[in-house]
Parts: C-alpha cells; structure tokens; sequence
C-alpha cells in the first residue's frame, strides 16, 4: 500500500553530519514526545545527511523537527535524482505533484539552494530556476518574507580529499516546512556567555543531551552537579523550570550579581525558567521528598582538575570532640563562612548514588542523562554503571584520541522492572584521573 492510499505523504530530513552517534537518538527522542511512536527509520543511515520519512502532515514534521540541533531543516519531499533532467522527471511524475501544485499556486514564494560537500559556482541560479516553470506558479516571487520557499539541495561527491567537485552527483527537491533549531548552538555559545567557567559544558551538546534526555516546557529539570549552569541553559531553552546544586559554592555564587548562573538566563531572556542552585553535597540531598523531579541532566565530575569529593571526613578519629567548637558563642559549623571537611570518593560510588535518587525520584518514564568518561582501552562495556530499576536506553559516544565520554540515558520503569544492575560492584580496575594524567599509558 503506497503512502497516499493510507493517508501519509514523505518529508525529507537535511541533517547535519556531525556527532553523528548522537543523532538517531536525538531524532527517536523528539519522536517520541511529539508522539510519533510508530515513525520508520528503516531508511536512516549514519553515512548519509539525507533520511526521507512519511508522516501525517506539516504539523508533524514541524514539531518533531523544531528543536532538533543535529538536523537542518525538513522539507515535503517532491523529488531527486542524480542530474536536472533526471529530478525533473522523478518530480513530474510524483504521486502527489498535481495536489501540491494545486495547493500552493497562488502562495507567494521563492528558490533556495543548499550544498551538501561542493558548490558549483558557475552554475546560472536564474536558468535552474526557469526549468521548473511547468509547476505553474502563479503567485508573488517574494525573497523577504514568502509563503512556501522550495529548496535545490545538490549533493556532491569530492575527487579527493583535498580536490572538491563542481559537479553535483545528486539532487532533492521540496517544500521547506520547517527550520530545526540548530542556530541555537551558535548563540549559547560558551564564547558568548556572560558568565562561565574552565568546566562549562559546550553549547551544542548541552542542547542535544536536553533533548535526548526528553526536557520538556514546564517541567522540573535538575542538575545536581550544576557548575556553571550549562545544562540549566540548555534546560531553560527548551521551557523546562531549572534547579541545580553543586559541592563547591565558588561555582554558585560566581563573582557577583553581573557574572553568575542567574545572569546567563538574563542574557538569554529565560529568567523565568530559573528557579535557584543552592550548595549542596549531591550524595547528602536535602532536596525534599514531595518535589516532583520530571527530567536529571548533568555531567558528574570526572576527577581530572581535582579528586571526586563529598562531605565527610577521610580520618574521622581527627575530628572527634571538634563538632562542639565554639567561636563568640556560636557552634562554629553554624557559621556563614564555616567550610565543611571533605573526603574523596570514587567515581562507581558517585555513579550508584545518582543512579538509586533518579530511580526514587524520577516519575514513571522519567529520564536520566549523564556524562562518563572512559577510557579507549578498557572493556567499556563493564564499565556502564547499571541499575534494576532503570533501563540504559542510549549509550553515545564521543570519541577523543586515547579516551572517551558517553551519554549514557537512563528510563526510569519502576519497581516492578527488574533489569540487569551491577550497583555496589567496581566497574573499573583503574583510577580515570590518574590514568588521564599519565595519558593513559
């Protein structure tokens, strides 16, 4: 059965070809909270910008495409093929090209041109556009503001690498309906921030980590490792009310009113999707039960510029007797200025707390997405941390030259789901940062 006979009609997705194991996941994520659960990705494929797709209607496309970063735009698929004469053909004779002419005749519009690895600069633009002159268009050319914009992708394939061709191989055709979202990347660029720091997360996977981890307009998205706040940006980008906490409140208070977290939301005009980050030891929450926590995104530390820390003592029997220490009068770990002990922690142990809140917290479906580093010369797999109650549903990778860092998403099922856990367990037989300082030889 084609698509017109049951209802659906192809889109084509430009994608960008970069990160690209993130991706599928970020395209299924979107997916699946516009509803589009049953959407076939038969035709995907990680070597190619190009995934045609059939959907119901624009008002789907539009919404699952819209806050995509890892696409470019999607469009109402009308044709391609490997030169002019060959795509005109394949638009000629397209199942649904008279409705599409009908439809859109009198709409004002104009031709767009997209390259895909190449350009043809001495291509005449005016004599490609005069060869789709059979489509009849009768309304308004308008550059500025039009009502339909149809789109020439062309597609090359280089000689070498270092000799590009100026001759397409390939060609689409369609109708723009939507633009994606990834000139979001540009402006939360970190160069552009008002306030951040030597830890602050990159602009454009912060925004693809909110996405893939499903953030959604007014829900509660918190960051328990907040730092500078760029998952709390990228979180308030896509509507979600944000709360962070960190261990170290030089990251929280910044350096005053004009250079902290909350004036990169006055920056982005997203200050009423700021609700507060407190200092705070992740692993002693004072987070209260009842607070509905929709959505956990963040990026644990690793231990590279300082060890894991939390709250405690790493020699306890030093510390006995000086809890009733008094200074005029007053217990001194009552005090504004007072600074807690410390002791280190493994990262496992870190991992295996975060991972027993979000599945105590997180509603029903509720997902859980973090950052772990690993190194490339371990059995990785055994390292991916693993709770019964939680399904690991993404494991993407971002590959360096000698190690690597996963996002690792995690569904919350509940107690009746019982999944494969190696909570407690040592899943690796060396210390990251240690390793990560002697480059890993």
């Amino acid at each position: 059965m084609s698509a017109s006979q049951i209802g659906k009609k192809q889109y084509l997705v430009y994608l960008a070809q970069v990160h690209i194991n993130f991706r599928r996941a970020e395209l299924e994520s979107l997916a699946d909270i516009c509803g589009l659960n049953d959407l076939d990705f038969s035709n995907y494929k990680e070597d190619s910008p190009f995934f045609i797709v059939e959907l119901d209607n624009d008002t789907q496309a539009k919404e699952w495409i819209k806050r995509s970063i890892l696409s470019r735009a999607i469009y109402e698929y009308w044709g391609e093929g490997k030169d002019l004469t060959e795509l005109h053909q394949s638009i000629k004779f397209g199942t649904n090209i008279e409705h599409y002419k009908d439809l859109y005749k009198n709409d004002s519009f104009k031709f767009e041109f997209e390259s895909y690895r190449g350009s043809n600069k001495k291509v005449n633009r005016i004599s490609q556009i005069e060869t789709f002159s059979y489509l009849a268009f009768k309304g308004k050319i308008n550059m500025k503001s039009p009502d339909q914009v149809y789109t020439l992708i062309e597609v090359f394939e280089p000689v070498s690498d270092n000799e590009p061709s100026t001759t397409p191989s390939h060609m689409y055709f369609g109708r723009r309906v939507q633009i994606s979202d990834r000139s979001s990347a540009d402006v939360f660029d970190l160069k552009k921030r008002p306030y951040k720091g030597t830890t602050s997360f990159e602009a454009e996977l912060s925004l693809i980590s909110a996405n893939i981890a499903q953030v959604k307009p007014g829900s509660i998205m918190y960051d328990p490792f907040a730092g500078t706040g760029s998952f709390l940006c990228a979180g308030g980008h896509y509507g979600a009310l944000v709360i962070g906490s960190d261990i170290d409140g030089r990251m929280i208070r910044g350096k005053g009113a004009q250079h902290d977290i909350s004036s990169n939301f006055k920056y982005y005009g997203d200050t009423d999707k700021f609700l507060d980050v407190m200092t705070m030891d992740f692993t002693h929450n004072s987070l209260r039960n009842s607070l509905g926590i929709d959505t956990i995104l963040c990026d644990p530390p690793y231990g590279i510029r300082e060890s894991i820390k939390v709250l405690g003592a790493k020699d306890p029997e030093r510390f006995v007797g000086k809890e009733n220490v008094e200074i005029d009068g007053q217990k001194a770990y009552l005090l504004r200025d007072y600074i807690p002990t410390k002791k280190p922690i493994s990262l496992d142990l870190l991992l295996d707390s975060l991972l027993q809140f979000a599945s105590e917290r997180l509603p029903i479906n509720g997902r859980l997405a973090f950052w772990m580093p690993t190194a490339n010369d371990e059995n990785i797999e055994t390292l991916v941390p693993l709770h019964k109650n939680l399904e690991l549903k993404y494991n993407c990778v971002q590959s360096f030259n000698k190690w690597s860092r996963r996002l690792l998403v995690y569904i919350n099922r509940g107690k009746d789901y019982n999944g494969p856990t190696n909570s407690g367990l040592q899943r690796s037989t060396a210390d990251f940062r240690e390793r990560y300082f002697k480059n890993f030889n």
